[in-house]
């Protein structure tokens, strides 16, 4: 914590409290730099960021009242790591000991609120908090959060989890912002969760209009505001350090014109808030890189304000954003609250809804997700391999590189949005592919022990089409979540016959048929049994000719049944010929008049719900003289949406383990190649769980004709007056009541979907699951539509100077289960269901191992309603200790520690909210020596903050005065921290996400 001065917090309270007293304004010097968006960071740093940090830091030095916010971790880390010297380092940690340098959110990256995932989110603030903790001993414990494209319920929960005091937001709708500032509501306390309500609820600041760049317009001067640096130059800053649109310098001709320019803005914005204090952004996008020019101008400017401010009414400081909210925090002021509301989706005017970017770029939201997914696992299983392996052969080095590869900057608010340009978009998906790649090779190596890294790369080779595969295929499947399960994965082979076996040699229940998505390869279900965290081996035995003998009982040949292409002219009779396909939880009937989905009914509560399925295209304008656009952020819908395809043609591959239907949707009714494609795949029953609730739907779209925004619409004869609910960030569910606007109403009522969204009537919920992000709408009663795709062009100057067009000629192939049933059962399975799908089994070719298979590590299971968000080892070196570790940080030794390969950081998360279940909202009590005996005997056990940096018991957040004054119940406080009567056991309530770092008992062979 910062230590301010006594004077200081007496000026905070005097401000405060009188009306005639100046207004005292917190310059606050910054650098907005995107990790992507137009340039790649390697563009970036050369061109600019590298001289931000270098000329900050040597700036800092040469006055001590100068102050800098540092917010994003990626450019300051590389900085750090590559370019800054010895002498720069000691300035740094100086700068960061006295206050003066201060790193504000502390995550890599500012990430996106509206499609990024809750473990993304907390993965990337876990690793720059790290960081920041090892390095210099301090946490951050304010945001801003000053760009993200509208703002997420979720996000002040995570940051309230992590230790702050703080929020600080800006991009929300247009009309919503300017009634706050009319009526000074720019300010209150954020009760996020419904659930944890002000048990975690965080101050909030929303930026005025004027955002979080300094004005730009000066009335005397052509040049930008406030900006003497003036604009960066890419490839190469310029030599002679003369740099486009410098503004003029401060001096005795001009000092007066800059402060009336100043001084005016000040009291414009103080008078949108209701204490004496104003928070002044000064800097903008890419600004800072020559500090000394921007010091030199501001320095004179405030001292002339400070002189004047008897006749001016203002004073001027430089500020950290730890020094204004302190100085809020001290006025004394009792704060409106407010509740889990989000600000999503976002619009700047009446015809800009930035509801686009949910679903731009579909390819790199999946490959984001996928990359995720991954990582999750080899995080679990190298946790593990390091507990019982402690001296195993995989280096531990290079595995923990591997890791952290993938621990990266996706989530950046240009980046996972899909509003990069080309080349940057390219950047995310190179990194993202290669370090995958990383883990795969890593989880190779950990599930197959005793085994050498460097022979992994030869059986990870992907399958070729048409190069034939041995006759014997190894096979490990991975259980990445602490559930039993019971799993159909698929395996891609190319021969018609195979049979399967576990690692004792027993037969598995499989079925093989030929794919849908290859003429020359097959689709192989293996049913795996697995327990929690567990791995298995199999043994995939393959055969040219058709197999006989006993072997052969247990796999199932599906063959397929072809229906004929049907026009959608044909449909006007429709119901005569209906198809069924049922399994032990639902009868689907589809209509053999028009090949689509036409009903579905729960066989356990006997409800029939009239349904279709199919694609929707809005057609967008691309001309700004014609009209609102579409681009990379914007939907604006030219009119009603229009049926994509004019014909559909029906595959069925009846099955004993799934049943397929394949649908392809033809643009034209004579193309040869479909544009558009459903396979949904109905489970049979089977196992410990019944996941025959499930419809898997594999979606294909594309490539898309230009200026066309795609939808899968399902419509059904559900009662909903078109409200829909979707996720927040995979953390929450939100309620969307559709509401009506003067001008683009339709593009309003999108929102995102992270991972679920549904419809529901008085008995009945229909509700999708996602295996990415995308944008989600009830526009019309009973009808759930899902943006899948979008290709756009055109011709706005700022687009195409930036070179931000979505030009995205691929072909998307998202993964959404769709599930139908009561509410209260729909209650119970959705929460899982969407982590299931996150998590599914990982699938991963191995050499071929010894003759005798090993047995399968032992499980760890939770409970049904608590999810293991979090198994890792993340390597920082920091003593659990606080005192002790500064003492550390400020000895001035050597600050380059090995990483801490034996500290396990654990996070268990309730998935259910207060009063959503009889049974599975309830407090859960487990004992985690006892769940994780599986992976090792715990020694100790430490409950942290979120990303670890905190003790919990010394976290003390500050508690901010509302208006309705409530207090956390002790008695629910004491059931949800306590550690019960037994020594590590933990009870965990509704909604909360409860971190622990869980030491083990090494056993050193």
């Amino acid at each position: 914590m910062r230590h301010f001065a006594v004077v200081l917090l007496f000026l905070c309270r005097c401000c405060a409290a009188g009306q005639n007293e100046p207004i005292q304004t917190f310059v606050i010097p910054h650098s907005h730099m995107d990790v992507g968006w137009v340039y790649t960071v390697q563009e970036s740093m050369h061109a600019y960021a590298a001289n931000v940090y270098t000329s900050v830091t040597e700036e800092l030095s040469k006055a001590a009242d100068r102050r800098f916010i540092a917010v994003e971790q990626e450019f300051f880390r590389l900085w750090w790591d590559t370019v800054a010297t010895s002498s720069h380092k000691k300035q740094v940690r100086q700068h960061v000991k006295e206050g003066r340098l201060e790193f504000i959110i502390g995550g890599q990256v500012m990430h996106d609120e509206a499609v990024t995932d809750l473990d993304d989110d907390i993965l990337q603030m876990t690793e720059g908090h790290g960081f920041l903790y090892e390095t210099f001993g301090v946490r951050p414990q304010f945001s801003w959060h000053v760009d993200p494209f509208g703002a997420s319920a979720t996000t002040p929960v995570l940051f309230a989890l992590a230790g702050f005091n703080a929020h600080l937001v800006s991009r929300i709708d247009y009309d919503r912002k300017d009634a706050m500032q009319r009526n000074k509501k720019l300010q209150f306390v954020w009760r996020g969760s419904p659930t944890l309500k002000e048990k975690q609820q965080i101050f909030t600041h929303t930026l005025d209009q004027f955002s979080y760049c300094t004005p730009s317009h000066l009335p005397f001067s052509n040049s930008s505001g406030f900006y003497w640096n003036g604009v960066a130059l890419f490839p190469d800053p310029p030599k002679d350090g003369v740099y486009p649109n410098m503004s003029l310098p401060v001096t005795e001709e001009t000092v007066q014109a800059y402060a009336k320019t100043m001084v005016e803005n000040i009291k414009l914005r103080a008078a949108w808030f209701r204490t004496n204090h104003v928070l002044w952004p000064w800097g903008c996008d890419k600004q800072f890189y020559n500090s000394s020019v921007q010091f030199n101008n501001m320095d004179p400017l405030m001292k002339y304000i400070n002189q004047n401010s008897k006749d001016l009414g203002v004073t001027v400081q430089y500020a950290t954003l730890s020094e204004y909210f302190q100085a809020i925090y001290q006025s004394d002021v009792v704060w409106e609250p407010r509740g889990s509301e989000d600000f999503l989706p976002y619009s700047t005017e009446p015809h800009q809804a930035w509801t686009g970017f949910y679903a731009s770029r579909n390819v790199l939201k999946g490959v984001a997700r996928q990359a995720s997914s991954r990582l999750h696992a080899a995080e679990s299983l190298f946790a593990r391999y390091r507990v019982g392996f402690p001296d195993g052969p995989v280096p531990r080095d290079w595995a923990l590189e591997r890791l952290r590869a993938l621990r990266w900057a996706v989530q950046h608010h240009d980046g996972i949005t899909g509003t990069e340009s080309p080349k940057v978009a390219d950047m995310y998906l190179q990194h993202l592919s290669q370090a995958a790649a990383g883990v795969d090779e890593l989880l190779a190596a950990l599930a197959l022990l005793p085994h050498s890294p460097e022979k992994t790369a030869s059986s990870l080779n992907p399958l070729t089409p048409g190069v034939r595969q041995p006759l014997e295929r190894h096979v490990v499947i991975y259980n990445p979540l602490a559930w039993n399960a019971t799993a159909v994965v698929n395996v891609t082979v190319s021969f018609p016959t195979a049979a399967v076996f576990d690692n004792e040699g027993k037969p598995v229940r499989a079925q093989i048929q030929r794919s849908a998505r290859s003429n020359v390869t097959y689709d192989l279900f293996i049913v795996a049994e697995l327990g929690g965290l567990q791995h298995r081996r199999y043994l995939i035995r393959f055969s040219e000719e058709k197999c006989s003998g006993g072997e052969c009982d247990w796999t199932y040949e599906a063959e397929r049944v072809t229906f004929e292409r049907r026009n959608i002219r044909d449909g006007r009779k429709t119901g005569r010929r209906l198809l069924p396909v049922m399994n032990g939880c639902y009868e689907l009937m589809f209509d053999q008049d028009t090949n689509l989905l036409h009903s579905i009914t729960h066989l356990q509560e006997k409800r029939r719900v009239r349904m279709t399925q199919d694609f929707w295209q809005y057609d967008a304008n691309g001309d700004i003289k014609s009209g609102p656009i579409s681009d990379n952020y914007i939907f604006s819908a030219n009119g009603s949406a229009v049926r994509a395809y004019e014909a559909v043609e029906m595959e069925i591959v009846p099955g004993r383990i799934v049943t397929e239907i394949r649908q392809r949707f033809y643009r034209e009714e004579g193309d040869k190649d479909y544009t558009y494609s459903i396979t949904t795949r109905v489970p049979e029953c089977f196992g410990r769980r019944r996941p025959c609730h499930r419809l898997e739907q594999t979606c294909s779209l594309g490539p898309l004709h230009l200026n066309t925004e795609v939808v899968l619409r399902t419509s059904s004869c559900l009662r909903t007056n078109r409200t829909l609910y979707t996720d927040d960030n995979g953390y929450q569910m939100m309620k969307r009541t559709h509401r009506k606007f003067t001008n683009n109403t339709l593009a309003r009522n999108y929102f995102p979907m992270v991972r679920a969204a549904y419809i529901q009537d008085d008995v009945s919920r229909l509700a999708l699951v996602s295996d990415r992000a995308h944008g989600v709408s009830s526009q019309a009663d009973g009808q759930l539509e899902v943006m899948l795709h979008r290709r756009l062009r055109n011709n706005l100057p700022w687009n195409l100077g930036y070179n931000l067009t979505l030009d995205d000629s691929s072909v998307a192939t998202p993964t959404l289960w769709m599930t139908l049933g009561s509410i209260g059962v729909a209650s119970q399975l959705g929460q899982r269901d969407a982590v299931e799908l996150q998590h599914r089994p990982v699938v991963l070719p191995i050499d071929p191992p010894g003759k005798r298979g090993a047995p399968p590590v032992r499980s760890v299971v939770l409970p049904p309603n608590l999810h293991l968000l979090s198994l890792s080892i993340p390597g920082w070196n920091y003593s659990s200790d606080h005192d002790v570790h500064l003492r550390h940080v400020n000895s001035g030794e050597d600050l380059h520690p090995e990483p801490d390969y034996d500290r396990v950081l654990l996070r268990i998360m309730h998935l259910f909210e207060e009063g959503e279940d009889p049974e599975l909202s309830k407090p859960v009590a487990i004992n985690l020596k006892h769940v994780l005996q599986g992976i090792g005997e715990v020694k100790k056990l430490e409950e942290r903050s979120l990303t670890g940096t905190w003790d919990i018991s010394r976290l003390q957040r500050w508690k901010w005065k509302t208006a309705d004054d409530l207090k956390t119940s002790e008695d629910d406080f004491h059931v949800c921290r306590s550690g019960g009567e037994e020594p590590f056991t933990v009870t965990i309530c509704a909604k909360e996400i409860r971190t622990f770092f869980v030491h083990f008992i090494f056993i050193k062979l």
